[in-house]
Formats: C-alpha cells, structure tokens, sequence
C-alpha cells in the first residue's frame, strides 16, 4: 500500500506520545509493566514520552504523514549496544525514576532488553513501533518498517527489534527478520519477547 512517510520532528512529539501510548495499551509487555488497565492508563504515557524523547534526541522518529503510525529507530555502533551509558550513568534508573519511581518493573525490562541485544556489528534498532489500534492490520505497520529496511539496505546495514507478541513476530518474520540469540521470558509469569535480527538486503 502507498503510505506517505515522513522524518517526524519537535513538534509531532505530543502526536508521537498520544499515539504510542494507546497503540501499547493492550501490549503483552506493557500489561506486564503496568498491570492493571486504570493503571496503565493513568501512568504509561510517561514511558512512552521517555522513549520518544530519548529517540528524538539520538535516532530517528518516522512518522504516517496522516498520523496514524510511527517507528522510533536508534542507531546503534559497531562494538555497542543501546544499553552502553557515560560513566556513573545509570539509564535504567533514571527513567525509572521519572516515570514511576515505585515500579521495579520499569528498570527492570530496561535490564533484561539489554542483556539480550546483541552487540559487535553496527545496525539500526527498532526500538518500537506504533499503529492506531483503528488502523492496525491494514498494512501500516509494515509500510513503515519497509521504508526504513530499505534505507538499511542501501546503507548495508542490519537491522533489531525484539517482537513483543507472536502477532508481531510473524510480520517481522514476514519482512525478512529472524529470531536471534535467547528468547526472553519476563519474570513473574511475564510474556515472552523474541530478539530478532535482519540482514541488510544485497544491492543488485
């Protein structure tokens, strides 16, 4: 499908906000984040707005230009991952803090995602992508994961993500991903997450 895709900036940050906060709503993982749905809607948008943040400021936001989805991208250096911090700095324990300071479960899938990102080649990290629940499976997802895999393409760069439901999973599978290294199980009857991998198309 023709979808028109664009570089999202300062501005579209509220838009990018509102639109991952309800698109996660029902998410396995964000459940499991914030259990409870009043509690979840009540708090999660504070982590979603810590992650578009984080990605305006390092990455990429691609934004539907009718706002109706966008992917928040972060590039990530050969030898690293997105877990590496400054010195002294702990990442995982200020966003709890400035989220909600009284849940250990916000630092703590900060924690387990980056035991589990892989680390040595350079590649672009699709750290979330979100659809309008009232648009979801009509093809916008994958419109805007295949418009950044073919900037990875030209670029000769892999692409990672970690699929949060067995829905995702197979569109990701679909668009030339595949599942690497463990598979993350969160504690406490927590879902699973499968890290995944994709090798940059060869240019013909």
């Amino acid at each position: 499908m023709g979808v028109a895709i664009r570089a999202a900036g300062e501005a579209d940050r509220d838009l990018v906000v509102r639109l991952l906060d309800v698109a996660f709503q029902e998410d396995p993982v964000s459940c499991w984040v914030f259990p409870g749905a009043e509690y979840r809607r009540l708090t999660h948008h504070r982590l979603m707005a810590a992650f578009a943040d984080a990605t305006f400021a390092d990455g990429r936001v691609d934004l539907a230009e009718d706002g109706a989805a966008c992917a928040l991208w972060l590039p990530v250096p050969a030898g690293g991952g997105h877990e590496q911090e400054p010195a002294g700095v702990d990442e995982a324990v200020l966003v709890r803090e400035a989220v909600d300071p009284d849940n250990p479960r916000v630092e703590q899938i900060a924690r387990l995602t980056a035991r589990i990102h892989p680390a040595g080649r350079a590649h672009e990290y699709l750290w979330m992508i979100g659809v309008d629940p009232a648009r979801q499976g009509k093809g916008l997802g994958a419109a805007l994961i295949e418009s950044a895999l073919d900037r990875c393409d030209r670029e000769g760069l892999p692409a990672y993500l970690e699929a949060s439901s067995a829905r995702s999973r197979g569109l990701y599978e679909r668009l030339g991903f595949a599942v690497t290294g463990p598979v993350l199980d969160l504690p406490e009857d927590g879902p699973r997450m499968w890290p995944m991998w994709r090798e940059p198309a060869p240019r013909g």
